[in-house]
């Protein structure tokens, strides 16, 4: 039986939700698929009953005294507010993709926190979140919704940049291959997409060749095992990128390859802007926990806070 992608939108109204909204036309993604539309109203209630609607109907008929009504009210506005805008959010994806079954629901707290809650409840293939254009500085040392769904989601997410493009024109993407799990499964992803007819794929290998130093020049055993190291590495690089260009070309997509010295994290950022790609896509790092992820950092999170067009991070589900 054929799988039905789901697909989990944060949607906050911005004008940064509504161009994630048409980039994921740009997206390849199928003409059948789920949808949920998730708007979160940043407050905060007591422990609510079964549903966000219930909390809706018990702020609103709670009788509370003194200078905390006030309060509850607004949270409670705030709450529907969200259901609203979740709504709108739901009408235009369903315009956009008319053979989607698209929802729409809302939450209250943390945005980042209930994204990734419902991600691990909903279980969606694919997470879609805005960027809401910090400077690169704000986006590494404090963080944002994008980076923490990002760094926390089990799924894979696409964090949305939409460009202004004319209707029918050709997608241009970077993808960027290091030999893990995670940089095969980002080749895999772009395959089984529906990508418009000329549409290319550039695939890069960010080279980063061990040199020996002064001493280990000294010591010839150094100076030769690391020769051999790199020239192993040279090996899989070709074998690599030959079999990523087969897999791509088989779905349709014209492909090119690039080997780049440099650090990943610059390199593909560098390639996108150069060559003007829509998204970058990049495997996620296997670290083994959502801890390990947010204190060690990841490629896909560098890239994900320097990038100026989207970037989708694969992630293979558990």
């Amino acid at each position: 039986m054929n799988h039905t992608m789901r697909i989990l939108i944060g949607y906050d109204g911005s004008d940064c939700a509504e161009a994630a909204l048409d980039d994921l036309q740009r997206a390849g993604l199928p003409p059948k698929a789920e949808a949920l539309v998730l708007s979160v109203a940043e407050v905060w209630l007591p422990p609510p009953a079964s549903s966000a609607n219930d909390i809706v109907d018990q702020t609103r008929e709670a009788q509370i005294l003194g200078d905390r009504e006030p309060v509850y009210a607004k949270a409670s506005a705030l709450v529907k507010e969200a259901f609203e805008q979740a709504d709108r959010g739901s009408k235009r994806v369903q315009t956009n993709f008319p053979g989607w079954k698209v929802t729409a629901d809302a939450a209250y707290g943390s945005p980042a926190w209930e994204l990734v809650a419902r991600a691990d409840r909903w279980k969606p293939d694919l997470a879609v979140v805005g960027s809401h254009g910090q400077s690169v500085w704000d986006r590494l040392v404090l963080g944002s919704v994008a980076q923490r769904v990002v760094t926390e989601a089990s799924c894979s997410v696409r964090v949305a940049r939409g460009r202004v493009e004319e209707p029918g024109v050709p997608v241009r993407l970077v993808v960027g291959l290091d030999g893990s799990p995670g940089s095969h499964g980002a080749i895999r992803a772009i395959a089984e997409r529906s990508w418009l007819p000329g549409s290319e794929a550039r695939v890069i290998v960010a080279d980063d060749p061990r040199i020996p130093t002064f001493i280990g020049n000294l010591i010839p055993p150094v100076a030769a095992a690391i020769e051999e190291s790199n020239l192993d590495d040279q090996r899989w690089i070709e074998g690599a990128l030959s079999s990523s260009v087969s897999i791509l070309n088989n779905a349709g997509m014209t492909v090119s390859t690039e080997i780049r010295e440099g650090d990943p994290k610059r390199v593909l950022v560098e390639v996108a802007e150069e060559w003007g790609a829509d998204c970058i896509f990049v495997g996620s790092t296997g670290f083994s926990n959502r801890l390990e992820r947010f204190v060690l950092g990841s490629v896909s999170a560098a890239v994900v806070a320097r990038a100026h067009c989207s970037v989708e991070v694969v992630r293979k589900p558990k």
